[in-house]
């Protein structure tokens, strides 16, 4: 899977839940996505890997209609969403979930409150039946009885699940998850990968998930595409990535410091006279 991929047709999109060809975005004059083509298959989970300002949750906004690219097509089970309206985009949406990386909780709200918003806002179902529906949803994320609990209330890694308890309302087709073990400590983030692998394993979710944390990343891929400065260095199974001889993802494996980063240490120690800065 480290070898080109073939341009995608509206036809064979549909063999895929998402497709993303030659995706090219700017900032301004900045290539921040530089022809970044990936496909993922219905049920498989794709971890988005990459250091800090790789282009990795830019990638993931465009995949949910946020950013509009410069140039490429991103395929949403067969349809090609770049060119949609808000009003079609929305309709695509209702069979997405987003788990941000803060969470993005109603403070004023309870848990319950906050899991039933979507669907007060895009079903006709009556309030006796979303209250159950948000309880299970809370329940199957390991919150039973913690719906009448506000977001304050609660630890960071309860915030993440009443997140994804709340990106689970719809009962989406794809997940989508942004850093979702930023800010947790080791035991909490492992708990976060558990509850994803479980999740996937009883509905057959597909699920993109960006991050950088190599331990979560290799636990939970199917597949997985790394980026750097924007461009696609390496995109396969866990096994391709780690034997992978591109620098840059041995460099990122190996956990090893920039170059550039070495070399300002030694400016650091040179003008400081102090051997141990």
């Amino acid at each position: 899977m480290n070898g080109v991929i073939e341009t995608t047709t509206q036809d064979n999109a549909q063999d895929y839940a998402i497709v993303v060809d030659h995706l090219v975005t700017y900032f301004g004059e900045r290539r921040i996505l530089d022809d970044v083509t990936v496909r993922v298959r219905r049920g498989e989970v794709l971890v988005v890997l990459g250091g800090s300002g790789c282009g990795k949750t830019t990638f993931l906004r465009h995949l949910i209609g946020l950013l509009q690219p410069y140039s490429g097509q991103i395929y949403i089970k067969g349809q090609e969403i770049t060119r949609l309206t808000e009003t079609q985009m929305n309709e695509i949406r209702k069979k997405m979930g987003m788990l941000f990386q803060g969470a993005a909780l109603f403070n004023s709200m309870t848990l319950g409150d906050n899991v039933a918003l979507p669907l007060r806002e895009h079903t006709k179902l009556a309030e006796s039946t979303i209250k159950i529906m948000s309880r299970i949803k809370l329940g199957l994320v390991g919150l039973t009885g913690f719906d009448e609990f506000k977001p304050a209330e609660l630890s960071g890694g309860m915030k993440k699940r009443a997140g994804l308890a709340r990106a689970l309302a719809m009962d989406p087709e794809i997940l989508f998850f942004d850093e979702p073990s930023a800010g947790l400590d080791p035991i909490i983030a492992a708990e976060i990968d558990e509850l994803i692998l479980k999740l996937k394993r009883a509905f057959k979710m597909t699920m993109v998930v960006v991050t950088h944390e190599l331990a979560s990343a290799f636990l939970i891929a199917d597949s997985i595409l790394m980026l750097d400065k924007g461009k696609v260095i390496a995109f396969g199974t866990p096994d391709d990535i780690r034997a992978s001889t591109h620098p840059r993802v041995v460099q990122f494996l190996n956990r090893a410091a920039d170059e550039e980063a070495q070399d300002d240490q030694k400016y650091l120690q040179l003008i400081t006279g102090n051997k141990n800065v």
